[in-house]
């Protein structure tokens, strides 16, 4: 999140637009939902929470985690209950993202402010992270997002900057050992953060704040050629700033923070499906201003059964904890019930 600025509006083309998520939609629902469980508050003031991300437990689904950032200086872990299981201090990362046991932050004040990622490896039986290695960027790293190919079995983590500079890197990791190699390196335009690397589609999904999300291929081959997924502008589907984007199930995801809530598409088509906001309910309040999101289909033990949102909250109130920024958690089956 930055501060709120205002722009020109943007001038999309005719045969640009032609390119967005389906508008045909405009039956399609806007309604709230609310969640059932909060994290507990991070341990900074101020903007300090951003950015979840959820791990699957391969062992025992209902032992999953969320690892999330406190920008200000931490990362952090939360068990499906909300309570911190670890707290690890000196990681200023902004977005975290992983896959399988590896998880990668995108620190933007690491080297001096040039930027790095930080790379762990999360232990199933203890659920505590073990730090592997740092890697400096070529961009200022921000945002994060990580993608395993499907044809290649390569890990790959998309570290951006504010400065719109997208880089991709090939990791590989051998028990403790981590190689990392940058692969493409592109510019998306403006001001980016959020981004989806899609192993179901093999497409990267990237938010640029003002103008809206495009969509590149995920390998590295893929070169920069682009469309535009959806706007901010006339026609478009969202509110800038364009924050956290994700996917689970059939549904793509992305926050609206300038309007307090978040679209959803058609994982496949593209094709919009609605919109919806996390509203008070009486375990927890809502969340606004939201940056990062993330979400699972996997069953995760009784309290989430079919699936989990998360959401970051840019202001925590009661019902529930209130203070510092925290996460909310909502049944993800409360949301596409209603799609």
């Amino acid at each position: 999140m930055r501060p709120r600025r205002l722009v020109a509006p943007l001038l999309v083309s005719t045969a640009a637009l032609a390119l967005l998520a389906p508008a045909a939609l405009a039956a399609a629902p806007a309604f709230s939902v609310t969640a059932t469980v909060e994290t507990e508050p991070v341990g900074h003031s101020g903007d300090a929470a951003d950015d979840p991300a959820i791990w699957v437990n391969p062992g025992d689904p209902a032992k999953s985690a969320v690892v999330a950032t406190d920008k200000k200086g931490a990362l952090e872990v939360y068990d499906l209950a909300g309570k911190r299981l670890q707290r690890i201090s000196g990681d200023y990362g902004n977005n975290v993202d992983v896959r399988d046991d590896i998880v990668v932050s995108a620190d933007d004040e690491a080297e001096d402010g040039d930027g790095a990622m930080h790379i762990y490896r999360i232990d199933p039986a203890t659920r505590q992270l073990t730090h592997l290695k740092d890697v400096a960027t070529e961009v200022t790293a921000h945002g994060i997002c990580m993608y395993r190919s499907p044809s290649t079995g390569k890990l790959y983590a998309y570290p951006n900057s504010p400065s719109g500079r997208l880089e991709q890197w090939e990791l590989k990791v051998s028990g403790n050992s981590v190689t990392a190699t940058s692969v493409r390196l592109f510019d998306v335009g403006d001001e980016i953060e959020g981004c989806y690397a899609d192993e179901r589609t093999g497409a990267l999904y990237v938010g640029e704040e003002d103008t809206g999300i495009w969509k590149y291929g995920a390998e590295p081959g893929a070169g920069t050629s682009r469309t535009l997924f959806d706007s901010t502008a006339s026609g478009g589907h969202l509110t800038a700033d364009v924050e956290g984007i994700t996917a689970a199930g059939t549904h793509l995801f992305a926050s609206s923070q300038g309007s307090d809530d978040y679209t959803v598409y058609d994982r496949t088509s593209g094709a919009y499906q609605g919109r919806f906001s996390v509203a008070s309910g009486s375990a927890t309040d809502g969340c606004s201003d939201t940056d990062g999101i993330d979400a699972s289909d996997k069953p995760l033990g009784s309290a989430f059964p079919n699936g989990l949102f998360v959401c970051q909250d840019g202001s925590n109130s009661t019902p529930g904890s209130s203070g510092n920024q925290n996460f909310k958690y909502v049944p993800l089956d409360r949301i596409t019930s209603k799609l």
